[in-house]
Parts: structure tokens; sequence; C-alpha cells
């Protein structure tokens, strides 16, 4: 059994750590809000789970050292924007110990995955990228769920299966953690679209034109920042796209869904309460696109969207009239 420290305890960090912790193992759950630590420690609930009960062996912490000092391997899991400030606070109490990326997402002010952050700060970091088609409210509760973990080193490939899996938990390995990255971050991007498309009362065929269509985007682009092309139609691109797009569970789909609807940004994320990842990652994945060269319409008009007010209807009329062309 393994002591486990997870940075962040916002629904995945703790679905992950309830996980963990009914195969045994000790849980450490880094806070920054003290009533989050108060109702995971003393209620043993999860605000954002729930229904979901909180196993004795797992413990949440406001200080770092506290949570990170005696564990086997760091599970990182807060939102991307604040992956470097948090990792900064922390890294002192590194040393040798894996860390595991679960975050999804970019680092918007330098367009970086978010093991280069870690790296940028802690160059001699043992990094690992755990992604794919994975709900909190679902894992949490033990529904069968796949995932792949992706790292440079075997050992952590090897420690991260045998520690996760059971016949809840499937683990599957990879060597592309930039591919397996870049399939998490940028399949929240298609997913707000598929919200979108639904607020304006859309159907099946547009949803499997979008899942099909947006796969296209993402693995041109995936390619061209590095990522193994393979990798996009496995767990981490197609898998974790389908389950995104189509869930009510996303929070990037009922975010998109709000805008469809007619509601500001503003209101759709007072409405969802928690980081809408796709949205602080639109304007990345358009400023990579542009940089690579890569033809990214859908990308791009969300893009438009967003920023530019363009009406949703519009947005749909505009991408069903560009000019025709070949599939591949």
């Amino acid at each position: 059994m393994k002591t486990v420290a997870i940075i962040g305890s916002g629904s995945w960090g703790v679905a992950l750590g309830v996980h963990l912790a009914s195969l045994g193992n000790n849980i450490k759950i880094w806070s920054f809000d003290e009533e989050e630590m108060r109702i995971i420690n003393e209620e043993k609930a999860c605000k954002f789970l729930k229904g979901v009960h909180i196993p004795e062996n797992i413990h949440c912490f406001l200080d770092f050292k506290e949570v990170i000092e005696g564990a086997d391997f760091i599970i990182h899991v807060t939102p991307s924007k604040f992956t470097r400030n948090i990792f900064k606070q922390y890294k002192q109490y590194v040393g040798n110990k894996p860390v595991i990326i679960c975050s999804k997402g970019f680092e918007k002010e330098t367009l970086k995955t978010l093991d280069e952050v870690i790296k940028d700060e802690l160059p001699e970091a043992r990094v690992g990228a755990l992604s794919g088609p994975s709900h909190a409210e679902e894992v949490s509760i033990a529904i069968p769920t796949a995932l792949v973990i992706a790292s440079q080193e075997q050992e952590i490939i090897d420690m991260v299966q045998d520690t996760f899996m059971n016949e809840h938990m499937r683990i599957y390995a990879s060597n592309d953690v930039k591919g397996v990255e870049l399939g998490g971050a940028l399949k929240n991007i298609i997913a707000f679209c598929a919200g979108v498309a639904s607020g304006i009362g859309l159907g099946d065929n547009t949803f499997a034109a979008l899942i099909t269509r947006g796969l296209v985007e993402i693995t041109n682009l995936g390619v061209a920042l590095g990522g193994k092309r393979e990798t996009f139609y496995g767990l981490s691109g197609l898998g974790d796209l389908i389950v995104t797009c189509l869930s009510e569970h996303s929070r990037n789909r009922r975010a998109g869904k709000l805008i469809g609807q007619g509601k500001t940004l503003e209101e759709a994320r007072k409405e969802i309460g928690m980081v809408i990842e796709s949205i602080d990652n639109i304007d990345v994945a358009y400023e990579l696109g542009k940089i690579h060269k890569i033809e990214m319409p859908i990308v791009e008009t969300v893009y438009d969207v967003i920023y530019n007010k363009l009406d949703p209807k519009e947005a749909v009329d505009r991408l069903m009239t560009r000019e025709k062309k070949m599939e591949y």
C-alpha cells in the first residue's frame, strides 16, 4: 500500500483519492480552502460530489509539507492556470517523488503544457500524465473506467498501474506524455462547442460531425506540438472527447450549452461554479494554431463566439458553408 499526496481538493482530486483509498492506500489531500478541509475531515463529504462518502483513510490539510512528506508520489490536480504558482509553493518538498499530472489544460501566458510548466520550475522532476475519459462523479462511485498513464520512466508507469488498477479501473500505458496531455487539454474546447450546439437545439448528426472533425483539429495541432498521431485516437484523445462532448457531467459542455442559450460568459461561469478549462484554453489553442499554421475552423469559430460576440447560430452557418474540400 502507498501513501499518496493529492494536490487539489476539487471533484477530480477527491474522486481519485476515494478510489485509491478504497484499495487501502493512505491518502493526504491538500486544499487551499479551510471550509473544504473541514467538510472532508469532519463531515467525510465533498461539496462537489454529492452523496459520496469519504473513507477514513483520507485526510485533508492546508499545509503542503504535511501532505507531501512521507508520500510515495504526488498527484497534481489543480486548475491549469494555477499550476505554476501552486507548484512553486511545494516544489521544495518534492525530492525524488514522481509528480503525476491529472489536470487538463495549458498555461495561458506561455502556451506551455503542464509538464513543461513543472519542468520549468523543477528540471529534475520525475513526471507522468494520467488522463482519459473519466468523470469524477462516476469514478467516485466505482463505475468502470479506463485511463492512460504516460511517462518516459517505466518505473512511474508500473507504479501507477500497480497502485490504481482493480476491477473498477484499468490503466493503459504510454510513453507519449505530450500527446496524452494535449488530448486531455484540447478536447475540452470541442466539448464546449458540443454544449453550444445543444444550447441552440441541434441534433445527433451535428454532434457526430463535431466530434469527428474536432478530432481532426485536435490531432493535427497535437502532432505539430510533438504528440504521436495514434495517441489522439486513444483514451486521452477520442475517448475523452466522446465522454466530454456527450455527458451532462461535463462542466465544459454545460458551459457551452449556457452560452448557446444566450447566457453571458460571466453568467455561465457563475452557474457552473467551478473552473471551466475550455474557456481558459480556447485562446491558447487559437494562438497555437496560428503559430503552427494548422487549419482549425471549429476552434477559430468558437474563439469568435467567445471573444468577438459571434452569434452561435451564425457560427454554425459559417462552418457549414465553408468551401468544399477532401475529408483527408
